[in-house]
C-alpha cells in the first residue's frame, strides 16, 4: 500500500459507516464537479498527462509490437460523464494523440462513464460484461474494436505504480461495493 493513501482495512471500515445514500450521491455528484474543472485544462495539458500514463500501462504491448493493429487507425474514447474525448493511434512504435480540433474520424470508438472505465481498470467488471450490459459502448470497427478490447484485457495492474494501483484498486472497490448494495436493496 501506498504511504500516501490510507490502508485498504481504513478504507472498507470508513465505507461501512458511509451511509449507503450518501455514498451513492458522492459517485453521482463527483462527475459533476470534475466536469468543469476538466474542461480547464488544455488539450496539451490533458496530452502531457494521458501519453505518458499510457506508455507506463502498455509499456510492454507496445515493446512486444502489440499497437501494430493501431497503426494508421484511430480510437476515440469517450468518457460520457466528464464530456472528455481523446482520439489515440499509433505511429513509429509510440502512441499519439491528436487534438479536438483536427477533427479526426475515427475508426472504432469505446465510450463509457468514469465509473465503469474505473471497474474496469481496477478489475471489478470485465469489459465484455459492460458491452452486454449497454455500459461499455464500442463502435466503428468490430475487428479493431476486438483488438483494443483484448489488449484492455491483457494489462497487468500491478506493473502500474504503487500509488496509481492503489487508486485505481480502492476506488474500484468502492464503487462496486457501493452498487452491490444498492442493488440488494432494490
Amino acid at each position: 500500500m501506498s504511504r500516501f493513501l490510507p490502508k485498504k482495512s481504513t478504507i472498507s471500515s470508513l465505507e461501512k459507516r458511509i451511509p449507503l445514500a450518501v455514498r451513492t450521491s458522492l459517485i453521482d455528484f463527483l462527475p459533476k464537479v470534475l466536469r468543469p474543472s476538466l474542461k480547464l485544462i488544455p488539450y496539451s495539458g490533458q496530452k502531457a498527462a494521458l501519453l505518458p500514463a499510457l506508455h507506463s500501462i502498455f509499456r510492454e504491448a507496445i515493446e512486444d509490437g502489440d499497437f501494430e493493429f493501431l497503426q494508421g487507425k484511430w480510437l476515440k474514447i469517450s468518457i460520457t460523464d466528464l464530456q472528455l474525448d481523446w482520439w489515440i493511434s499509433f505511429d513509429e512504435d509510440q502512441l499519439i494523440m491528436a487534438a479536438p480540433n483536427e477533427h479526426i474520424q475515427e475508426d472504432v470508438s469505446f465510450s463509457a462513464t468514469g465509473d465503469d472505465l474505473v471497474l474496469i481498470a481496477g478489475r471489478k467488471q470485465d469489459p465484455d460484461t459492460l458491452f452486454f450490459q449497454r455500459r461499455l459502448k464500442i463502435e466503428g470497427d468490430t475487428e479493431l474494436g476486438l483488438e483494443v478490447k483484448n489488449l484492455i484485457d491483457a494489462i497487468d495492474i500491478e506493473q502500474l505504480p504503487s500509488t496509481v494501483h492503489d487508486l485505481v484498486e480502492m476506488s474500484a472497490s468502492f464503487i462496486q461495493n457501493t452498487r452491490d448494495e444498492k442493488a440488494l436493496q432494490h
